[in-house]
């Protein structure tokens, strides 16, 4: 059931990207509007890697405010390019050079870092060492019994959600097979997001301001793997899942020192998103597989959209503007993941269509996305 009329008094709980976003939002949307960013870490921090902002991400970054913030901090991409990565040959080239393109690698710390620094000049309170425990008829109890109030409470809380569960109850979320890890190595690469194919395996690389790499390699692996981002591995077990890579990308791989692992689950997306006093955005509504960079966006989107209904005291109509769209992405996320790892005469036809196509027509590689990447949150719905 929508709210009817706007809540004075906003807990967020989760100080990531969408918490932060969120916070923002709604205190942009709604002067006046007392909001509070709950986190459980003792700082707002962010180790991570790296992670890619598209078009309809920095069309809400921009709407935030933070446009040159972006541009000063992020490092424009120029170009997808799939490789083989046996081969080590180049399949094709798309130019993300068309008018009015946003395209940004960043380092996942500084996206918190400027977001951080936006929530603070903004005068929004954060609470840190702020653990929710439950969601209550008056707000929401911490780890520590603390009782808070609030005519909102905004789960912005991640995989493990508080909120999500206090919505929808528990969830069935299914290994789908598949382990990733990710690493930071110092090598020097144009800016471009590189795609190297294996049979039942692929890598991603794509440079940060900062000159390093960022790596992001996925495998099919029957092997159960622990869900998250903290699990560290041997960077030869990396190397030895892509032993047989063409030199230049075995190169990169034999420069990783430290890498986290983690395995790929699905969760699926909950019928309900709100009850009129709690919401979820983000990864606590719809956490996203690593296939098609659209977690941190997809995380913005919501949050502006969330804030401008909330506002009015309709989060139905929030719930209704993203869940499909959302079910959309991770659906073609996840068409990603089956295309990389190609394998036999499958793989060898999709590389020529990929060569045909980046030399006959590349543009239209980019154009079947325009749903996705041109989408602007913050134009009127």
């Amino acid at each position: 059931m929508a709210t009817t009329k706007a809540p004075a008094d906003i807990l967020v709980a989760g100080g990531g990207i969408a918490g932060l976003a969120v916070a923002l939002a709604l205190a942009l949307a709604r002067r006046g509007a007392r909001v509070e960013v709950l986190e459980q870490a003792r700082a707002i921090a962010e180790i991570g890697s790296g992670l890619q902002i598209t078009p309809n991400g920095a069309a809400v970054l921009r709407g935030l405010g933070l446009g040159a913030a972006m541009e000063a901090t992020g490092l424009r991409a120029r170009a997808i390019e799939p490789f083989d990565a046996l081969s080590g040959r180049r399949v094709a080239r798309f130019d993300l050079g068309r008018a009015g393109d946003d395209y940004y690698f960043f380092h996942r710390a500084e996206l918190i870092g400027l977001l951080h620094e936006a929530v603070l000049a903004a005068g929004i309170p954060i609470r840190t060492g702020a653990r929710v425990e439950a969601v209550t008829s008056q707000g929401v109890r911490l780890d520590d019994g603390a009782e808070l109030r609030a005519g909102l409470v905004v789960g912005a809380d991640g995989l493990h959600s508080v909120v999500r569960r206090h919505l929808a109850g528990g969830d069935a979320p299914f290994f789908t097979g598949q382990v990733a890890w990710r690493a930071l190595v110092t090598a020097r690469q144009e800016p471009v997001a590189r795609i190297w194919m294996a049979p039942g395996r692929h890598v991603v690389t794509y440079p940060l301001r900062d000159g390093r790499l960022n790596v992001v390699a996925v495998r099919a692996e029957a092997a159960w793997t622990e869900e998250g981002w903290a699990h560290r591995d041997s960077p030869d077990n990396l190397r030895r899942a892509f032993s047989d890579v063409c030199p230049d990308l075995a190169g990169i791989l034999a420069k990783v020192q430290e890498v986290g692992r983690w395995g790929l689950f699905r969760h699926p997306v909950p019928e309900r998103w709100q009850d009129g006093r709690a919401v979820v955005l983000g990864d606590a509504a719809h956490p996203t597989l690593p296939f098609l960079a659209q977690g941190a966006n997809l995380a913005l989107e919501d949050a502006w959209i969330l804030a401008r209904e909330a506002v009015k005291g309709d989060l139905a109509s929030y719930q209704a503007q993203r869940r499909d769209r959302v079910r959309r992405a991770l659906a073609a996320a996840n068409a990603n993941a089956r295309n990389y790892h190609l394998s036999g005469p499958a793989r060898q036809a999709a590389l020529w269509g990929l060569r045909l196509i980046g030399a006959v027509s590349p543009e239209t590689f980019l154009r079947r996305f325009d749903w996705l990447y041109r989408f602007d949150a913050t134009k009127p719905a």
